[in-house]
């Protein structure tokens, strides 16, 4: 069977090999959307409800892990362009794609389905996922697609905005932290990833997942959702669905600002489960550290406070990350004091 699920073109049954263990399916329980999602307008945040807007994202860093922004200054125009720029992408002929599949995890620009050990893991996840480098632009924007014939222009410009607003996001969380300005930039946030997942219908959701449970390693993630439910945060041992809201961006502060927050802030636990008629996208965007760059709890924040973890570097922390098969928990406590 062709590996890349975009290119089948019909699925009357689930494959054996994307059914879980009983454990660990979704099961038939209809997961609503929650309205507890903490909501961030950021009209206004260059006026005189900028504290308010601050202390907002903050609590929702602290006590959920994950909030949606709406009015967050990328038009609706450009997002629009850029989710049909990967639909199409994901419609291409199996042969167009064909040279960007890629197991190597250094690849510039990659195209896999399920995860890159797809030939090693027991059970596959129902999804395709396109991942290239973002930034600088210049640097990546060859290694790219070049069809659809605007791919390279729309998501070029995209990437762009969406990291402005990404080092927005960081400075408004560092203000509120009572960090010096511009503490994130530069080598904090240096690499910038769009992954994009692709999920085609599935024949029986309950019985397979989109994406497993996972909390994000790197410094910040955006998530632009389409309009197909699927993401689902673990809250208070249960799981709820994340409400894909028109021209807004779901936020996921990685675990690199659990640990620069020596704990303050925490990363939510998310997984996708599938939809039995329709396919979902969505534009993942990442921000992560430089792989040298010495990663510790920070200076400005810690005053009289004893720093929860020791000193790494990214490259350290990615490594027990993927060891301890993505566990957050055992990844974070190899560097725990």
């Amino acid at each position: 069977m062709e590996v890349l699920t975009s290119n089948w073109s019909s699925v009357q049954s689930l494959p054996e090999s994307y059914v879980f263990p009983p454990a660990r399916r979704p099961g038939t329980d209809d997961i609503p959307p929650s309205k507890d999602i903490p909501i961030i307008d950021l009209e206004g945040i260059d006026g005189p409800g900028r504290f308010g807007i601050v202390q907002h994202i903050i609590k929702a860093s602290q006590n959920s892990g994950l909030f949606q922004v709406i009015n967050h200054g990328v038009s609706r125009d450009l997002t629009d362009q850029t989710m049909r720029i990967f639909q199409e992408f994901f419609a291409l002929p199996a042969e167009l794609k064909a040279r960007f599949y890629s197991n190597d995890l250094n690849s510039s620009c990659r195209l896999y389905t399920s995860t890159l050990n797809y030939e090693k893991e027991a059970t596959h996840y129902w999804r395709d996922n396109l991942t290239h480098r973002c930034h600088p632009l210049e640097d990546h924007i060859d290694h790219w697609p070049e069809n659809p014939p605007d791919y390279r222009s729309m998501v070029g410009k995209y990437s762009i905005e969406v990291r402005k607003f990404l080092l927005t996001m960081l400075e408004l969380i560092g203000e509120g932290m009572g960090l010096e300005t511009g503490y994130f930039e530069g080598e904090l946030s240096k690499t910038q990833l769009v992954s994009v997942n692709h999920h085609i219908p599935c024949p029986d959701p309950s019985l397979t997942l989109g994406m497993p449970e996972h909390c994000d390693p790197n410094l910040i993630s955006m998530l632009q959702q389409g309009n197909v439910c699927g993401l689902q945060a673990l809250k208070d041992g249960g799981w709820i669905g994340i409400e894909p809201l028109p021209n807004a961006f779901v936020v996921i502060p990685g675990l690199q600002l659990r640990v620069i927050s020596n704990g303050m802030l925490t990363s939510a636990v998310h997984r996708v489960v599938t939809n039995s008629k329709e396919s979902r996208t969505t534009i993942g965007t990442f921000l992560t550290p430089s792989n040298d760059i010495q990663i510790r709890p920070a200076d400005g924040l810690l005053g009289s406070l004893t720093p929860m973890y020791r000193g790494y570097t990214y490259k350290e922390f990615f490594s027990r990350f993927t060891s301890n098969d993505c566990d957050a928990e055992k990844a974070l406590g190899c560097f725990k004091l």
